[in-house]
C-alpha cells in the first residue's frame, strides 16, 4: 500500500461490536434456538403413595403387590367406582371366588387322605362360605383398607359381612393375578390353613342334625318360618321359629336367614336334649 493512500474499506477489520452483534444473531437456517423454543420439560410425578391402610395390610398378608392397581381395586367398593363395576372390587371377586375354591380343594386333597368325597365337600363348602370369608378378612383387619363411598362407609359397611367376604376373595384374585398360582396358594395356606386343620364348627350343622333326628323318629323334614326382620337393609337381623308335630316351636336370630335357622335348630336339639358342637354360622 502506498504511504498516505486510504485503506480499501473491504480491507477494513469489523468491528468488535458489530462481530458480537452478529454471532448473537438468531441463525434461522440452523433453525430455532433449542433453548428458546423446545417445551419445557416436564418433571416427573412422584409416585403416589400407597395408603397407610393398604401399606399395612400387604405386611399382614407377606405379599408386595408388583401391580398396585389391582390392590386398589381388590379394595374399592362399586360406591367410589363411579357405578362402574369394572372398577370395582366385583370382577376381582368373580375370580378369587374360584381361586380360593381350587387352592382349598387341593389343601383339604393332601390334608386329608383318608377322607371320602362327602367330607371333602362339608370341608370345601364351610371354609369358603361367606361367613369364614368375612372372619377371615376381620382377622386381617381388612375392613380399614376398603374404599367405601361416604354413605356406605358412614352406614357401617367396613363391617358388613358381606363386603367383607367379598372383598377377602376379591383379595386373593388380584394375589393371583400380581403374582402367579404360587403366591395366592401361600395366601390362602397363611389365612386358612389353621382354621382348615382345626375347624370352627362340626362338619354336622344343628338343620342336618334336626333333619336326621326327626327321621329317624318317624317324623316329617322341620318346616322353618321367618318371624320377624329388624334393624337396617344393609344389616339386617332375622328372627326364625322351626317347627316338628306334636312339639313347641324353637326359635332362633342371626345376621342372616340360614344362621337364624341353624339356631332355631340347636335351640330346638337343645330342649330335646341332643347334643350337639357348638356352632358360629
Amino acid at each position: 500500500m502506498r504511504r498516505g493512500a486510504k485503506p480499501d474499506e473491504d480491507t477494513k477489520p469489523a468491528p468488535r461490536d458489530s462481530a458480537r452483534a452478529h454471532s448473537t444473531a438468531p441463525d434461522t437456517k440452523a433453525g430455532p434456538d433449542k433453548a428458546a423454543s423446545a417445551p419445557a420439560k416436564k418433571r416427573p410425578r412422584a409416585p403416589r403413595k400407597r395408603p397407610g391402610a393398604a401399606t399395612a395390610l400387604e405386611k399382614t398378608i407377606g405379599h408386595r403387590f408388583k401391580d398396585r392397581d389391582l390392590l386398589d381395586r381388590s379394595l374399592t367398593h362399586i360406591s367410589v367406582s363411579g357405578g362402574n363395576r369394572a372398577n370395582s372390587y366385583q370382577r376381582l371377586e368373580f375370580l378369587g371366588d374360584h381361586v380360593l375354591g381350587l387352592i382349598i380343594s387341593d389343601m383339604l386333597f393332601r390334608a386329608f387322605p383318608k377322607a371320602d368325597e362327602g367330607e371333602l365337600s362339608r370341608r370345601l363348602a364351610d371354609l369358603v362360605r361367606r361367613e369364614a370369608c368375612a372372619d377371615v378378612a376381620r382377622a386381617i383387619v381388612l375392613g380399614e383398607a376398603i374404599r367405601l363411598g361416604s354413605s356406605e362407609s358412614n352406614a357401617g359397611g367396613r363391617a358388613r359381612t358381606a363386603i367383607l367376604a367379598d372383598v377377602c376373595e376379591a383379595l386373593v384374585g388380584a394375589v393371583y393375578l400380581d403374582g402367579g398360582y404360587d403366591a395366592a396358594s401361600k395366601l390362602v395356606e397363611k389365612l386358612w390353613g389353621e382354621r382348615m386343620r382345626a375347624p370352627v364348627r362340626p362338619l354336622r350343622d344343628p338343620k342336618t342334625i334336626l333333619q336326621e333326628w326327626a327321621q329317624a323318629r318317624g317324623l316329617p323334614t322341620p318346616a322353618y318360618r321367618e318371624v320377624e326382620r329388624t334393624g337396617p337393609h344393609h344389616d339386617p337381623e332375622f328372627r326364625i321359629s322351626v317347627k316338628l308335630p306334636d312339639r313347641e316351636p324353637a326359635e332362633g336370630i342371626g345376621r342372616s336367614k340360614r344362621s337364624a335357622e341353624q339356631a332355631a335348630a340347636a335351640a330346638l336339639l337343645k330342649r330335646e336334649g341332643v347334643k350337639t358342637e357348638r356352632y358360629d354360622g
